[in-house]
């Protein structure tokens, strides 16, 4: 079972467990995150999204990404400029899909033990 979902002008399709990387969400201090969900498929069927669908997900971690160089040059007239980019981001692990009185829950994580 997946869905697809919009976050920060983007569209993610995304299954419960899986763990995807979207722009940093407004509220940083939130531990669960709930986007509604704009269609769903399972296997080979693909069926659009009901009134009510939602797709809930706990942040992982928040980060800032790779750093991307942006380089500017013009030929003949010296000019050259180099500029960075780190996108911040928000790891969200997708927990649970629910649509039309069906719920799809990811299974729970395994806590490791300290030594």
């Amino acid at each position: 079972m997946y869905a697809v979902i919009r976050a920060g002008g983007k569209q993610y399709r995304v299954a419960p467990g899986d763990v995807i990387r979207m722009e940093t969400q407004e509220d940083k201090n939130e531990s669960r995150v709930r986007r509604r969900a704009g269609g769903f498929g399972r296997g080979g069927q693909r069926f659009a999204c009901g009134i009510g669908s939602v797709v809930t997900g706990e942040v992982v971690e928040q980060g800032r990404g790779e750093k991307i160089l942006v380089f500017h040059y013009k030929r003949k007239k010296q000019y050259k400029k180099l500029r960075g980019h780190r996108q911040d981001y928000t790891a969200v692990r997708i927990t649970e899909i629910a649509f039309d009185g069906q719920s799809f829950k990811a299974p729970e994580l395994v806590k490791k033990k300290r030594r």
